[in-house]
C-alpha cells in the first residue's frame, strides 16, 4: 500500500482532516493508497473542532494523537502534501506539494474541510489516472 503524507504545523487539524477524508475517498475509489497525518511541531492532542467536525461528518480521525513528522515518513511516502513550511532536511528529500490558503480550522471547520476536500478530489483524480 502506498502512502500519502499530509503535514501541518501542529498535526492536530488540517493534516488530520485531509488524511481522514483522503482515506475515505481513496477506499471508495478502490485506490491502493492510504494517508497519514503528521505535524512539524505537534500539539499534545487533536483539535476539539477537528474531532467534533469529523464525527459530525461520520468519520473517525486517522490518528488518536498528533504524531511528529520524521524523515522516515517523508522517505516512505509516495506523495507529501504540506499545509505549512517544512524544514530544509525534509524539503531536500522529496517534492512537496504546498496547500496554502486553507482557512484555520479553529475559526470555521466547514470552510477548512471544504477547501481541503476539494483539493483531495483533484489529488484522487490525478492518482486514479496513474493507476
Amino acid at each position: 500500500m502506498n502512502t500519502v503524507l499530509f503535514v501541518c504545523e501542529h498535526g492536530a487539524a488540517k493534516s488530520i482532516i485531509a488524511a481522514t477524508h483522503f482515506n475515505k475517498l481513496a477506499s471508495e475509489k478502490n485506490l491502493d493508497l492510504r494517508a497519514i497525518a503528521r505535524g512539524t511541531n505537534p500539539d499534545a492532542e487533536l483539535s476539539s473542532n477537528t474531532v467534533a467536525g469529523l464525527q459530525a461528518d461520520g468519520l473517525t480521525p486517522t490518528e488518536s494523537i498528533p504524531q511528529k513528522l520524521s524523515l522516515a515518513d517523508v522517505e516512505s511516502s509516495q506523495r507529501v502534501v504540506a499545509f505549512c513550511e517544512l524544514p530544509e532536511e525534509y524539503r531536500s528529500k522529496t517534492v512537496i506539494e504546498q496547500w496554502d490558503g486553507v482557512p484555520p480550522v479553529s475559526e470555521d471547520y466547514e470552510k477548512a474541510r471544504d477547501a481541503i476536500v476539494e483539493r483531495i478530489h483533484r489529488l484522487i483524480v490525478e492518482e486514479k489516472g496513474k493507476a
